[in-house]
């Protein structure tokens, strides 16, 4: 599995726009220059992100984009899905069929059930997960989400357990 460019840069514009303390937030070009990034991409992913409902744009000359709704409220799982989509939904086997009509493993795929498995995991994880977790630093978002993995593994425990 490997994470896209468009999920890796969107989420860091989505972590500086969530860091900036300028109430007008944060322009294009200041995006540009601050990820070495094209105004260009900056643009594209600006775009996905405000048809998300994840940012909004400020009007005038030195608008810019600031968050839609608190830090807090922004779901990262939401957030790499509207980025990205998902490793794997109900179109997914229809997709990898190969050159036949249906897929020769539609009943019975031990693939299947990894592929859900993984998918069921990551959501239950990245739900947990803010933007608000993200915005500080490295030492500080890993010690945030080492606890959220932490309860995690304690809640699957006592699933386990009872």
């Amino acid at each position: 599995m490997k994470i896209t460019a468009q999920e890796e840069y969107g989420l860091r514009i989505l972590i500086r726009i969530a860091g900036c303390k300028d109430v007008t937030g944060m322009s294009i070009p200041q995006l540009s220059e601050a990820e070495g990034l094209s105004s260009h991409y900056i643009a594209k992913l600006t775009r996905i992100l405000r048809m998300a409902e994840l940012i909004n744009s400020t009007p005038g000359y030195k608008g810019g984009y600031i968050l839609a709704k608190p830090a807090k409220e922004i779901i990262i799982n939401d957030v790499l899905k509207a980025l990205g989509g998902v490793i794997f939904n109900n179109e997914f086997c229809g997709l990898h069929k190969g050159v036949v009509k249906f897929c020769t493993n539609s009943v019975d795929c031990s693939a299947r059930s990894l592929w859900q498995m993984i998918q069921f995991t990551m959501d239950q994880l990245l739900e947990k997960v803010t933007l608000h977790d993200l915005v500080n630093t490295e030492k500080g978002s890993t010690a945030i989400l080492n606890h959220i993995l932490e309860n995690n593994r304690l809640t699957e425990e006592e699933k386990v357990a009872g």
